[in-house]
């Protein structure tokens, strides 16, 4: 049909379309057709940014479920990342972040307890700003992974599906690491684009 619809071979029509499935427009689905893909959220990796920030600055309504929020001692992986010892205390953090309801991303977040003993850790970004603290530059890492059983769950996404996984260490202008998150977002209805 879209051969004779725009007077192409078949070929260039079936090559037209693995290139607008290959750049996310279609999504192809095995058994079942091709189809004009949902719209992913998209954040610009430009630095530290709020997950609230970035799903309301593209008119979804963000909102999150903890699973769960305990002050306890930090392993050594927190330790390195956040400048710690093992004798601080840290508040670690598992959620489900959603867009429009739909969840898009499972995080680990851990904070060092002193940079938030009296804080509301409901919207941490700017509670800290509101504190006197500047928010500064961030490191990030983006791989690709595969969902496990636990998270696919929470995700509403097949086991074994591809996922972004982005570890992420974020610091105050004077170079204090204030979170180290670990995210797992779900690879049909997320993406990190790059602007130069």
């Amino acid at each position: 049909d879209l051969a004779e619809r725009f007077t192409v071979s078949r070929m260039t029509a079936r090559q037209a379309v693995t290139a607008l499935v290959d750049e996310g427009i279609l999504d192809r689905r095995v058994g079942s057709g091709t189809y004009v893909a949902s719209r992913r959220v998209r954040e610009k990796m430009r630095g530290t940014t709020s997950f609230t920030e970035i799903i309301s600055s593209q008119g979804k309504v963000p909102s999150t479920e903890v699973l769960s929020y305990i002050r306890t001692a930090p392993n050594e992986v927190e330790c390195e990342k956040l400048n710690i010892t093992k004798k601080d205390s840290i508040i670690r953090m598992e959620r489900i972040r959603y867009a429009d309801n739909v969840p898009i991303c499972y995080e680990v977040a851990s904070i060092p307890f002193k940079l938030v003993k009296s804080f509301d850790t409901s919207n941490f970004f700017k509670t800290l700003e509101s504190h006197g603290h500047v928010i500064g530059r961030s490191e990030q890492i983006v791989s690709a992974k595969r969902v496990s059983t636990e998270v696919s769950e929470y995700l509403k996404t097949r086991v074994g599906a591809a996922i972004l996984g982005l570890t992420q260490v974020s610091y105050l202008t004077d170079g204090t690491a204030f979170e180290y998150v670990l995210s797992q977002y779900v690879g049909d209805r997320f993406e990190f684009y790059l602007e130069r």
